[in-house]
């Protein structure tokens, strides 16, 4: 019997074999060097079509069984740990995995981990105008706004679309007006 089943959604090139799914997760928990929960590992690995979602969920929860991995809840959501053993043994087969889907699985991950990270740093506040919306966006820097900018939307549509490409770019939004600002 074949070990895999589900192979919808998943792109030319990504793992439709469990063992890969749970070769790959053990991979990005020793490379990131740091747990991540459930809910990461199926956004990273879903990102770029990398593995079908009830084929990483059963994998994520035969590592656990396995005690491969070990959980814990936190924020309702189960925070997953590489185990020491695991990663030992993680370094002599990670090679078996396509450069390829590692190098999209850590992009991925990075990527995913930054967004994560200016959301709880940044704010996004909505005031209701008549016609439309002001959009105010902060980026801080510990207690320190370090920038806000107020525009004006005209839809809810429009919010959201806002809101998504700040948490993509806010560094870059940042950057680009200090430099707009500063040079001669």
């Amino acid at each position: 019997m074949e070990n895999y089943s589900f192979s919808e959604g998943v792109a030319p090139g990504g793992l439709r074999d469990k063992a890969e799914i749970k070769l790959l997760i053990c991979y990005l928990l020793k490379t990131l060097g740091r747990p991540l929960t459930r809910t990461q590992i199926n956004e990273i690995l879903q990102e770029y079509s990398i593995a079908n979602y009830f084929e990483l969920n059963g994998a994520i929860s035969e590592l656990i069984t396995a005690g491969s991995v070990s959980t814990q809840l936190i924020n309702g959501d189960e925070e997953i740990t590489l185990s020491g053993k695991t990663e030992y043994q993680i370094r002599y087969i990670e090679k078996d995995l396509p450069k390829t889907v590692r190098e999209k699985a850590v992009k991925s991950a990075l990527k995913i981990l930054e967004r994560e990270r200016i959301e709880r740093e940044s704010k996004v506040d909505v005031i209701r105008l008549d016609h439309g919306y002001h959009v105010q966006f902060t980026v801080m820097d510990m207690e320190t706004e370090l920038l806000k900018i107020t525009v004006y939307v005209a839809d809810e549509s429009q919010i959201e679309i806002a809101k998504k490409n700040f948490y993509s770019n806010a560094v870059s939004i940042y950057s680009g007006v200090i430099s707009s600002l500063t040079v001669e």
